[in-house]
């Protein structure tokens, strides 16, 4: 049963015609400098962003385009007077339109009712540690714990639902076991957990080795299991591949359905579900894959997804080379794109942050190094 005021279940697009989310980097203006950042974002909204027409123009393509979801991101989002305007028009076209603003000065209860009565779906804060001091840090800015805690009450205030979102890199893995406790404490609906892909400021953060991820899917799972919450796993979709392994000790997934933005049944990955533009207006398969397509000025977007190489060999599990190729979960996981490119250069390649040996392997493949 769904819970009571959420929407009906979306219907999940083929992902040769639509993906399943397009995210709109509306600006690269915020006022924090998280370590993360893949696009280093700084002060101040580059006048060369997408205007309000040209962004109102985006959203009746990716509605045209048979996408069901938006998310509208940065950056801060709410640098753009425009925001609620925005979110009022995917409404009007049918979609469901999450945002994800910064924990700064300019998050108040008044710019949070300004989304909700805009309709928005969804609302997003980021937490990547269960405490203050190390999320200040990990955010370079102090008070912005405390900022996401007062914006979680005021989001359960005003009904809207609330997401967490969560960077999972070498600093933060230890503490994630008692991160997932505290976020199901929170009264969340969502909590997106992202694999870090190692760009911008990010590229001074602590990686992860394959043996790590495993054991991190574990806590995830533990998570999960309780079925609190929709947990979606960013940039990792070999928690697919760990889930479908150990499906005969940990039982079948379990149901959350009161998430109006859910977790696809099909899995998700650059290029191929997913499509993001740029605050400039250019088309990539994700934020963390920079090989663009064209530009929504200029591009039709459906046309942009649907027909150029680059998205086209991404939604091919045969384009994979290594041990992905390999792989006889490479239709369901696929490995991330994104990071396989950012650490080898080739977004075809084995993503390094994998521990997994495919079953079927030549005697010579055996004694390579993928």
């Amino acid at each position: 049963m769904r819970h009571p005021g959420s929407p009906p279940p979306f219907k999940v697009p083929d992902f040769d015609r639509a993906p399943l989310l397009v995210i709109w980097e509306t600006t690269q203006a915020c006022d924090l400098a998280c370590r993360h950042c893949r696009a280093s974002a700084r002060p101040g909204r580059d006048p060369s962003e997408l205007t309000t027409d040209e962004g109102l123009r985006l959203v009746d393509a990716v509605a045209d385009m048979g996408t069901p979801l938006l998310i509208l991101s940065g950056g801060d989002p709410l640098n753009r007077p425009d925001l609620a305007l925005l979110c009022r028009h995917g409404k009007e076209r049918g979609l469901r339109v999450a945002t994800i603003p910064a924990a700064t000065e300019q998050l108040t209860f008044e710019r949070l009712a300004e989304l909700k009565e805009a309709g928005v779906d969804q609302i997003a804060f980021s937490l990547d540690f269960p405490r203050a001091e190390l999320h200040d840090a990990f955010r370079w800015s102090a008070g912005a714990f405390d900022r996401t805690m007062r914006a979680a009450g005021w989001a359960h205030e005003l009904g809207l639902p609330l997401q967490i979102n969560t960077t999972v890199c070498g600093e933060t893995a230890p503490y994630l076991a008692e991160l997932a406790h505290f976020v199901g404490n929170l009264g969340v609906v969502f909590w997106e957990v992202f694999f870090l892909v190692p760009m911008g400021r990010g590229l001074l953060l602590r990686g992860l080795t394959a043996a790590e991820c495993e054991r991190i899917y574990e806590v995830l799972w533990q998570a999960e299991s309780q079925g609190r919450f929709v947990l979606k796993v960013t940039e990792a979709p070999q928690y697919r591949r760990w889930v479908a392994q150990h499906s005969d000790t940990t039982g079948p997934r379990p149901a959350v359905a009161h998430a109006p933005i859910g977790l696809s049944p099909k899995a998700v990955n650059s290029g191929k579900g997913f499509l993001f533009v740029s605050h400039l207006g250019d088309i990539y398969p994700s934020g963390f894959l920079p090989m663009p397509v064209g530009n929504v000025r200029h591009a039709d977007l459906a046309k942009a997804y649907r027909e150029s190489g680059v998205f086209k060999d991404l939604r091919n599990p045969d384009w994979l080379h290594g041990r992905c190729g390999r792989c006889e979960f490479r239709a369901s996981c696929g490995g991330s794109r994104a990071r396989a490119y950012a650490l080898t250069g080739d977004p075809a390649a084995t993503d390094p942050w994998c521990a997994y040996v495919p079953k079927a392997r030549t005697a010579r493949s055996a004694s390579c190094s993928a």
